[in-house]
């Protein structure tokens, strides 16, 4: 008992150095330390939260609302002279790219088993568990031993309009009758161990939003460049108007949605001990 309230307490500690006093991402050299330890799918669990709030903002708040206003959005977003953003699963893919380039062992991508792009057909061991995972609808917790790594599956869900419609009518994709709700494909994270301790998981939620906001500032750096470029600030598409928040707005909303998940399935984490 004694040492579930210590970490319970300590975890407190963890909660408000990364959600209310902000610090700069680990490159900065910031470290917390916790002997608390728990398995990676915990971390993976509140890694899947955070990319659910960020991904939901994207699509709803940016793309969705950017349209609306005369917003671009596009599969070919970053070939030259191409005035439009990402769709929200090639956002995952930059934010990916960006978590990459922070940390080498956490890796973040985006597949199914009816892609549009060959290479994010799920194979081997995660074409196994996402079979699993359509079936029942559940996450899925697994070591690949192909890769060497820890892996979580979470259903990728056609949660927009635009996503059923895009997908239906590529030319290259295997299938053109999805539905709105229907499991399209998996994200899925990895990372090289089983067990991490409380502080590590706060971490690499840092490292999440990290990427996720180089992501944002890309897409910001792009929009800049158009011809006739949106205003950058402290308002949303949604005010109704040509506009795009700043980078530091854009994830205060991210933060705003998702922290108290977040702290909840940290402390879920602590008390599973």
């Amino acid at each position: 008992m004694f040492s579930r309230v210590s970490a319970l307490l300590g975890l407190m500690a963890l909660c408000i150095y990364l959600f209310v006093t902000a610090p700069p991402p680990l490159e900065d050299g910031g470290q917390v330390t916790s002997s608390a330890t728990v398995s990676i799918a915990k971390a993976f669990t509140v890694l899947a939260v955070e990319n659910d709030g960020a991904r939901k903002i994207w699509t709803d708040e940016i793309v969705g609302a950017g349209q609306k206003v005369g917003l671009r959005f596009d599969e070919h977003w970053a070939d030259e002279g191409m005035e439009a953003g990402p769709l929200p699963a090639l956002f995952l893919a930059e934010t990916a790219r960006q978590i990459q380039r922070i940390s080498t062992d956490l890796t973040l991508s985006l597949g199914s088993d009816a892609p549009i792009v060959p290479k994010h057909l799920f194979r081997g061991p995660q074409a196994t568990a996402f079979a699993t995972l359509r079936a029942t609808g559940a996450p899925q917790f697994f070591e690949d031993a192909d890769l060497g790594r820890q892996v979580a599956m979470f259903p990728d869900l056609a949660s927009a309009a635009a996503c059923v419609t895009c997908h239906n009518a590529h030319e290259d994709s295997p299938r053109h009758d999805w539905v709105l709700g229907e499991i399209m494909g998996a994200t899925t994270w990895t990372y090289p161990r089983a067990s991490v301790s409380l502080a590590e998981i706060l971490e690499l939620a840092k490292v999440y939003r990290a990427g996720t906001r180089r992501a944002y500032e890309r897409y910001l750096e792009r929009a800049g460049s158009f011809e006739v470029p949106p205003e950058i600030g402290d308002r949303w598409p949604r005010d109704g108007e040509r506009v795009l928040p700043s980078a530091d707005e854009f994830m205060r909303a991210v933060e705003g949605a998702v922290s108290s998940r977040t702290v909840e399935a940290l402390f879920e984490a602590a008390r599973a001990r």
